[in-house]
Parts: C-alpha cells; structure tokens; sequence
C-alpha cells in the first residue's frame, strides 16, 4: 500500500477511534470505552496484555479491525494556522488553559472529535479538538486561538510540551516493554474489545 494511502487509512481509523471515546462522554453505559494508558507486557495472536498506569494488567483484543498508529515528534513551530489539533489541556496559574500535549492530526483525519470536553491526562484535564485559526507568539511558548462547532477557546503551548503527529505502525510493532494509548470498550468476560493502539516508537511514547 503506498505509504501516502497508508497513512490515509491509519489516520482514518485513528478519527474512527477517537470519535467514539469522545461520543462515550455523554453515555453511561457499562460498555463505554475506556482509555488504556501504560506499558506491553506481551502479545500474543491478537491478544495484547497491558499494565496500565493504575497499575493492573489487562488484556484487550486487537484484531484486524483494530487501528494500529504510532506517533513522531515535531516542532511547535510546525503547527500553522488552518491545521486541525488536538490539544489536551489544564488551568495554569493565571487560569488560563495550558497544554500538556498537542497532537496535530494529519488533513485525513481533520475533523475527529471536534470539540471541547473533559479528558482524563490529569486533574481538571480537558481535550479541544479543533482548527487553529491563529497562532500568537508568547512570552512562553505559543497561544494558539482554536475553533469549532460550537465554540472557541486560546490554549497556550510551552515551549516544553510534547508536540507530535501521526504516523503509521503495524501490530508487529507492538513489542513488550513500548508504552501504549489505547482505546477500547470493556467486554463480558473482564477483558477489552481494542478500537486504537498508538504505540511507542523510535523511543517516542503517545503523549494523549
């Protein structure tokens, strides 16, 4: 598959996944999906085993309709008006959101969980997934000013935040030991159906 294509689809199943965890906020249901953070202890077929950060192992099954991606790193400066983000976030100081990771989605996925919510990467933590319209260079790092359907808000990035985008991997890469995010929706027999794996690689780990 060429790579440019490959991309494509791995950005698509990325939307895909994120699009159903940020829908998961307004249900209560059992079957809500979850969002797996931590590190490969092994897989085996399509069963990967994960010691989450809370410190439990799971087991979560990857099929083929699993999205496999990893992520690079790039530079602040990299993100331009018009690209589409998605920026998890928490009150600085001043009260003003600060980014704690920006994720700058490839033009494929543009549109994935447009909005502004609450997340789970720390206390009071939110996610805006949106447009940046403008950015303005700080004192410290960038303000970036975001819009979507329905709103808008100014997240400022320091300098020192995790900035990264999207590329593809396969479940070859999923090797004990590589930190993992992982989205996926508890099943009946105590283990986990997987909608998105973003592994480690090349020593960079999923910051979201």
């Amino acid at each position: 598959m060429p790579s440019r294509l490959k991309l494509a689809v791995s950005a698509l199943s990325f939307a895909a996944a994120l699009t159903l965890a940020s829908a998961a906020l307004a249900q209560s249901s059992a079957a809500k999906p979850e969002r797996i953070r931590g590190e490969i202890v092994s897989l085996s077929g399509n069963t990967l085993k994960v010691h989450r950060r809370s410190g439990e192992t799971v087991t979560i099954d990857v099929d083929d309709k699993a999205g496999v991606n990893a992520v690079k790193n790039i530079q602040l400066a990299d993100i331009k008006p018009g690209s589409y983000v998605g920026a998890a976030a928490a009150p600085g100081p001043d009260g003003k959101l600060q980014a704690k990771e920006v994720l700058v989605f490839p033009e494929a996925a543009r549109g994935t969980g447009e909005g502004h919510y609450a997340w789970d990467l720390g206390a009071n933590s939110t996610m805006t997934n949106a447009n940046v319209d403008t950015v303005v260079q700080g004192t410290s790092g960038r303000d970036l000013k975001l819009s979507y359907k329905g709103g808008s808000n100014t997240i400022n990035v320091p300098a020192n935040a995790p900035v990264v985008t999207l590329i593809p991997a396969t479940s070859a890469e999923l090797t004990p030991g590589k930190k993992v995010f992982v989205v996926a929706t508890p099943a009946s027999d105590g283990a986990y159906d997987g909608h998105l794996v973003v592994v480690e690689k090349d020593g960079v780990a999923p910051p979201m």
